[in-house]
């Protein structure tokens, strides 16, 4: 017995305590993380390791990311529980889209720090407007480089925790904020290449929505209505893809997808209307087609295609075209301004002279 109790004396006492590791009952928070880890850091850092912070850190860290996803970019103060860490956490294996999360927690750090609180706010806007509306690798991207930014900032408080130099981060700022502000364009960037690819998405739906029916319709019988819609629609089409290859089309890319697909969507149908109406002023006679050609051949239907396609291609111009058709109104009489009187006539008493 006593050889027994001796060999089991050996074993020493009981440090591994990641067997009591308990699981929290609800997925901690990441300023429970944050605290965790800043009270298990310092006991390392201090030469006497504490084993129960130990796990406990590892507990918290274990359901964090079963919650959230493993955390693949992390940067943690060393003198304030303060950090900031990027998660990703995979979808069927890989087969979906990771979905990622930004969180921060630097409260304690940035209290008496307000020039570097202002710029992790713009870290925490981008990275919420980035989530939102980017997505695949563009998504990944931009909160790489937020989290990037993030985490230098964060270090320029440690810095000054440990009475750093001033200047030197007065100057390391100035750089944050300019690596910032190329992040955010970046993010405009991708965000509007997005959205043109929504945008040419309902464009593209509507159109061949218009080209079934119009073809059904014209396999039966010739309706240059009809017609003139389907060539206004590829005008439309042709004109928004000049647009984004000259780089000159931007949209409004937080509005979300479905708003940009419905705005593409009515790019075409505006197109079409506009052949349509143009087409009607010509068949009433209201305008006047330049071409010696009988009503039913092939020439002026070729012509009056062409006359819609503009229509659609250039709004501006079809606007141009059927406002000209309205008979100029006569320019109404300021109040307090005379009437220039007629050529001989002599002016009656009391009229206002300027």
């Amino acid at each position: 017995m006593a050889e027994r109790i001796q060999q089991l004396s050996d074993v020493g006492p009981v440090r591994h305590v990641p067997a009591q590791t308990r699981t929290p009952a609800r997925a901690p928070s990441f300023s429970e993380l944050v605290h965790a880890h800043h009270a298990w850091w310092r006991g390392r850092q201090g030469g006497a390791p504490d084993r129960a912070a130990e796990a406990e850190y590892d507990s918290l860290h274990a359901a964090f990311e079963a919650k959230h996803g493993e955390i693949v970019r992390a940067y943690w103060c060393s003198d304030i529980p303060s950090a900031v860490a990027l998660t990703e956490k995979k979808r069927l294996r890989g087969r979906v889209a990771s979905r990622f999360g930004f969180y921060r927690e630097s409260d304690w750090a940035t209290k008496n720090a307000p020039d570097v609180a202002a710029e992790l706010h713009r870290c925490d806007a981008l990275a919420v407007r980035a989530k939102a509306v980017l997505s695949g690798v563009r998504q990944r991207i931009c909160l790489e480089l937020a989290v990037s930014c993030a985490a230098n900032l964060l270090s320029l408080v440690d810095k000054r925790a440990r009475a750093g130099d001033e200047d030197s981060t007065a100057e390391a700022l100035d750089r944050e904020r300019a690596a910032i502000a190329k992040v955010e364009a970046y993010y405009c960037e991708a965000a509007n290449g997005q959205a043109q690819l929504v945008y040419f998405g309902g464009i593209a739906a509507v159109t061949l929505l218009i080209a079934a029916v119009a073809t059904v319709w014209l396999s039966i019988s010739w309706a240059a209505p009809v017609a003139a819609l389907v060539a206004g629609a590829l005008g439309a089409v042709v004109s928004v893809i000049q647009r984004i290859n000259s780089g000159v089309f931007e949209l409004e890319y937080d509005v979300g997808g479905p708003y940009t697909f419905f705005l593409g969507g009515l790019r075409p149908v505006l197109g079409g209307l506009f052949a349509m109406a143009i087409t009607f002023a010509i068949s009433g006679g209201l305008l006047h087609m330049p071409v010696d050609a009988p009503e039913h051949s092939p020439t002026r239907r070729f012509a009056l295609l062409v006359l819609a396609f503009l229509a659609g291609f250039s709004e501006r111009w079809a606007q141009d075209t059927l406002t000209a058709i309205v008979p100029a109104s006569h320019a109404p009489t300021h109040p307090g301004r005379a009437t220039a009187p007629p050529p001989g006539a002599t002016p009656q008493k009391g009229a206002g002279h300027e």
